[in-house]
């Protein structure tokens, strides 16, 4: 897991094509005034997480600029951008993850329904559990597709044999696997396909009770039948959880996505609903990257 942040992080303080895009093309520099906007955006909606002039640092590079946003309850929501722009790392800061990687440091808050989730004394095994996060490349534990399932809530307490049945069975069922696995629950998870496998990570954060799910390019590696099952489970994930998805598909993210962020060179250029970013932009720099002029 921490090789794969790496990998991410080097991207990022590369800044991706993104960057030499920037450098080309002046317009692209224009001034960012999507932070302030996106704190306001719809606030009839329940608000789940909030960051407020988060900046994030890999060491002396800046990363994050003083990205301010709301994430509301019940929605999906998508980061898009050109690689290197700071999605992973904004979506990472969601339940510290940025923490594992060294010489990384951060000011600003990220509050989760009111509570600063970087104030000392935070459990990081309470926010994880809170905060799941699924990833690029789906990474099941080398054991059964039983034990996946439960190794979460054995964590937090001692289980009867029935309570982990139940717990398995309908984890499983929200994450639309039951049916193809409830014969096989012995079998290695490892033996999955990839769709099957990303969506065994998906059952083990419902199997702890997550609040928001983090996605991370979560459909990548996966083929298009196997991608319209992920999407398929994210729409109806939404009515139990907030999740966040960090995707280079603009297709997926009009698709499932309630609300998107286009990031560039580290800023929140556009927040805002769904058909809006892509039908009607506000900032030009928005409207040629979901246009395709960069990227």
């Amino acid at each position: 897991m921490q090789d794969h942040a790496t990998d991410t992080v080097a991207d990022e303080a590369k800044g991706g094509g993104g960057r030499q895009y920037a450098e080309d093309h002046a317009f692209l520099r224009a001034p960012v005034d999507a932070s302030r906007s996106a704190e306001q955006a719809g606030a009839e909606h329940g608000v789940k997480i909030s960051t407020t002039d988060l900046n994030i640092y890999y060491g002396d590079f800046r990363a994050i600029k003083s990205v301010s946003a709301v994430i509301r309850s019940n929605e999906i929501t998508a980061l898009i951008g050109p690689s290197g722009c700071g999605k992973s790392t904004y979506l990472r800061a969601l339940n510290r993850m940025n923490d594992e990687i060294a010489g990384t440091h951060m000011d600003g808050t990220v509050l989760l329904d009111g509570v600063d989730i970087y104030q000392p004394g935070t459990d990081l095994v309470t926010l994880r559990r809170r905060v799941g996060q699924v990833f690029q490349q789906p990474n099941p534990f080398p054991m059964s597709i039983y034990d996946n399932v439960v190794y979460g809530p054995r964590l937090q307490r001692r289980l009867r044999r029935d309570e982990a049945d139940e717990i398995v069975e309908q984890s499983l069922q929200g994450a639309a696997l039951w049916d193809e696995v409830k014969n096989d629950l012995r079998k290695s998870a490892m033996d999955l396909s990839g769709g099957q496998q990303q969506r065994l990570c998906i059952a083990r954060c419902l199997a702890v009770n997550s609040e928001v799910l983090l996605m991370d390019e979560p459909c990548s590696a996966l083929d298009p039948t196997a991608t319209f099952r992920i999407e398929e489970l994210m729409i109806e994930l939404k009515e139990r959880m907030s999740i966040v998805i960090v995707t280079h598909n603009m297709y997926q993210a009009s698709r499932v996505s309630d609300r998107t962020g286009f990031f560039l060179l580290g800023e929140l250029v556009e927040f805002g609903d769904t058909p809006q970013i892509f039908e009607d932009p506000r900032d030009e720099r928005t409207d040629a990257y979901v246009r395709g002029r960069f990227g």
